[in-house]
């Protein structure tokens, strides 16, 4: 019988939560509070986690603070997560919100 929710589902939804929980609670760094993950994509080899984010800050300035905690946040998700190996994450600002309020914003226009 298969399964009805793959392993990588699994993967993807613990990193999202722990990710989340970290940024929330642990990390220090002033450019990552306002920061909101939205998605994580696992690939199928379990190695690379695209991690889909949004921020009111700037967005060089978050992937700054994100990739100087990045450490930080691959050992703390390998001490939370029972998994053999952590994904490398690769953080992707996510243009989709920004860009359905331009949309909305030209159709209040018409």
């Amino acid at each position: 019988m298969a399964k009805d929710y793959p392993r990588s589902d699994r993967i993807k939804q613990q990193i999202k939560k722990e990710l989340a929980n970290l940024l929330q609670k642990n990390v220090k760094d002033p450019s990552l509070i306002q920061m909101t993950i939205l998605d994580v994509e696992v690939s199928p080899c379990l190695k690379h986690a695209k991690v889909f984010f949004i921020s009111n800050e700037d967005k060089q300035e978050v992937l700054k603070g994100l990739s100087r905690s990045m450490p930080f946040l691959r050992s703390q998700l390998a001490k939370r997560m029972t998994t053999r190996g952590i994904p490398r994450l690769h953080f992707v600002y996510d243009k989709s919100i920004d860009e359905s309020m331009k949309i909305s914003k030209l159709l209040d226009n018409i």
